[in-house]
């Protein structure tokens, strides 16, 4: 294996494959290594349309497609003051009328094997044991393979973090912030069978409140469900019960997620994590940026986790592909970086905070959106608010608009 590439990239999820496989697509000599074997595990299976420009850029789309994931036009919920479900559609405002319900082991390893094709190599069974600087310049990482004890070293131009909850620059740097509010965990199951809301509202995810947590329903296009409680981790202790009880006792006490299900069979044994939120006081290096999970990680209430990785490492790559253009502007790139991705997290973790209070009338909600995404009132409250939840709302831009649409490296680079 070469020793020397434009970029390393660690991590093969989401945010790690969409970085990797935009800068291989423009030319860039680029190493991925992902610690596990592919297909593998993972939680965080709906997708919002945010995602969509950026499988776009990826020629994905169709792979998705072909894959057969259920399509979610919308999402029901069943929370605030209102008794009876209500549903919001995405294409009541999104240029793309529908996401995806998709399996996580697939649908991870679908986009792995894409930036495979668009040329950039991938190790998998690779576990980074650390950064390799020189001075205070990021220039690599080593790693091992499977349970070997011998390290490799690799070398490139710039390194990309997106080791998800590994989080191996913030770790490097002591610079991991807790949320000490949204200090969750999240228990669940998959179901088969019950019966799912009629039309195109068949594919929605149901997210129901049950204070001081929520439960969650979503889809898939083979008959089964993914059933799951979220709450603060004071509250599971509390009960004296097993994280997998409290869920069955959530699912017997609610009423639409207990409706939907009626006598559908529990088909997997219940998993549990913890889901607390943080965020990377800091995100960049010299000659290294974090992205994704590694950045940060908020409350997964609307199913944001796989938006913001891939919108964050979409930005991410630009700005390496820039800083590679042009490195004496590497300070100011990742400084504009730095604050796009902050900025635009504050306004998720903001609503996410406002909408977990569910005495609220719902077009609070609506309103409390429109002041965080748009205080000009350019569109109705109700809009904002499937602009935010939906992920259309992103970062702002970070490179000048000559840099926005890279331009192939010429083969001779």
């Amino acid at each position: 294996m070469q020793n020397d590439y434009d970029v390393i990239v660690i991590g093969g999820g989401p945010a790690g494959s969409t970085a990797a496989g935009l800068l291989a697509k423009w030319g860039r000599r680029v190493l991925v290594l992902e610690k596990e074997k592919f297909p593998r595990y993972h939680i965080g299976e709906s997708l919002v349309p945010g995602c969509v420009p950026v499988l776009a850029e990826l020629d994905a789309i169709d792979l998705v497609e072909a894959a057969g994931a259920t399509k979610k036009f919308g999402l029901s919920l069943l929370w605030g003051d209102d008794p009876t479900p209500w549903s919001v559609d995405f294409d009541e405002i999104c240029p793309h009328p529908y996401a995806y319900e998709v399996k996580r082991a697939e649908f991870d390893n679908l986009l792995l094997s894409n930036t495979r094709r668009l040329g950039a190599t991938v190790v998998e069974e690779a576990s980074v044991r650390e950064l390799v600087f020189e001075g205070e310049r990021c220039v690599g990482a080593r790693y091992s393979v499977g349970r070997a004890d011998e390290t490799t070293e690799v070398r490139a131009k710039f390194v990309i973090d997106a080791s998800g909850q590994t989080k191996l620059l913030a770790r490097h740097l002591d610079a991991v912030d807790w949320h000490d509010d949204l200090k969750n965990l999240a228990t669940w199951t998959y179901f088969q069978g019950g019966t799912r809301y009629e039309g195109r509202q068949a594919g929605n995810i149901l997210v129901e409140n049950r204070p001081p947590g929520w439960l969650w329903m979503i889809p898939f296009s083979d008959g089964t469900c993914s059933v799951g409680f979220v709450a603060p981790t004071d509250e599971y202790a509390a009960t004296g019960l097993t994280p997998p009880e409290v869920l069955r006792q959530r699912i017997a006490e609610s009423k639409e997620v207990k409706r939907l299900l009626g006598d559908a069979v529990e088909v997997a044994a219940p998993r549990t994590t913890k889901d607390w939120s943080y965020t990377a006081a800091r995100m960049t290096a010299p000659g290294v940026l974090t992205t994704g999970d590694a950045a940060a990680f908020i409350d997964p209430l609307f199913s944001t986790g796989v938006m913001l990785a891939m919108k964050g490492a979409s930005t991410a790559a630009r700005t390496v592909n820039a800083v590679l253009d042009a490195p004496e502007r590497d300070e100011e790139l990742r400084g504009a970086y730095e604050k796009s991705y902050k900025d635009f997290l504050e306004v998720v973790l903001s609503f996410v905070r406002f909408f977990y209070d569910p005495s609220k009338k719902v077009v609070e909600y609506f309103e409390r959106a429109r002041a965080l995404v748009d205080p000009a009132e350019a569109l109705a409250a109700r809009e904002d608010f499937i602009v935010l939840i939906s992920g259309l709302y992103g970062m702002a831009p970070v490179m000048e608009s000559e840099v926005d649409e890279p331009r192939p490296v010429p083969a001779s680079a």
